[in-house]
């Protein structure tokens, strides 16, 4: 190849040579236990000589991130619904309780399917994935976390024996205010980072806080998308009062903090300049 060949270009004649393997399948590496090079990346600009060795491994079938979110947020939204209907081969009742004495209940269920609406109109027309595609086996383990989590809170905040929260309109009003406000936010960073792409580009730039308040928590994190998604959560817990929810809103915290890290230290490694007050994901806590 020539040295001025990008890795996009390795990997097509990769391809060409070897059809099975198509270049979503395909990671590159300088070294075997090493990182996959991006396509970006040019061949000379790399630590190489005149010759060079590439490592290939075959990541296995893939399958785009636009089909793993309509698939993984598709699922919660009905399977919710087999619930809050009350189906007969779900609880078994009669028709006396066909539907929930609670108005928290109905409230429920408009904020649980506006998050995964919001969620899907996202995929199709704001987000912009700097990895067009996943490991196909990932997406039955994604399914099942976010499917199984979505029946077992939907099972006990539809239940007949279910109890409204302890300090009733004035706990629901706060947390239907406070889960509005982070779903505005969380909408809000999604929109500012595909802005950061808004030509295609797949060059990692510094987000930074726009006109819109909702974006200014980029002064304290680097992920504030995330710390809006566990407020969402967190409100949905005080809104239903439901150990299930609770649970999933701990293990959201804890998987999100993880990723927040993770970018967070691209970040501090990729750029010099990068603000110092950040921190990945809880205002100079975490």
């Amino acid at each position: 190849v020539e040295p001025n060949a990008t890795i996009r270009e390795i990997r097509l004649m990769f391809h060409k040579l070897y059809p099975r393997w198509y270049p979503a399948r395909q990671s590159i590496k300088l070294d075997p236990k090493g990182k996959s090079l991006r396509d970006e990346e040019i061949l000379q600009h790399l630590p190489v000589g005149t010759t060079a060795t590439l490592y290939f491994k075959d990541l296995g079938p893939q399958i785009g991130w636009t089909t793993v979110f309509l698939i993984e947020y598709t699922g919660p939204l009905f399977i919710y619904f087999l619930f809050y209907f009350r189906m007969p081969f779900v609880y078994g009742l009669d028709e006396r309780f066909a539907s929930s004495p609670h108005p928290v209940v109905n409230l429920a269920c408009i904020c649980h399917s506006f998050h995964y609406i919001k969620r899907l109109i996202e995929t199709v027309f704001v987000h912009r994935f700097s990895h067009g595609t996943m490991p196909l086996r990932n997406i039955v383990k994604n399914c099942l976390y976010y499917w199984g989590f979505a029946a077992w809170l939907a099972y006990y905040i539809n239940h007949p024996l279910y109890t409204p929260p302890s300090y009733g309109k004035k706990q629901i009003n706060f947390a239907v205010i406070m889960f509005l406000l982070c779903e505005a936010g969380n909408f809000s960073i999604h929109v500012a980072l595909s802005d950061l792409r808004r030509n295609g580009s797949k060059t990692r730039k510094i987000p930074y806080p726009t006109k819109n308040p909702f974006t200014w928590l980029f002064f304290f994190v680097s992920c504030p998308n995330y710390t809006y998604e566990v407020g969402t959560w967190i409100s949905f817990t005080i809104m239903t009062q439901c150990v299930p929810v609770g649970l999933f809103t701990l293990l959201c915290f804890i998987q999100m903090t993880i990723w927040a890290k993770d970018k967070h230290c691209t970040y501090l490694r990729e750029f010099k300049d990068y603000p110092s007050l950040r921190m990945p994901i809880i205002p100079f806590l975490l």
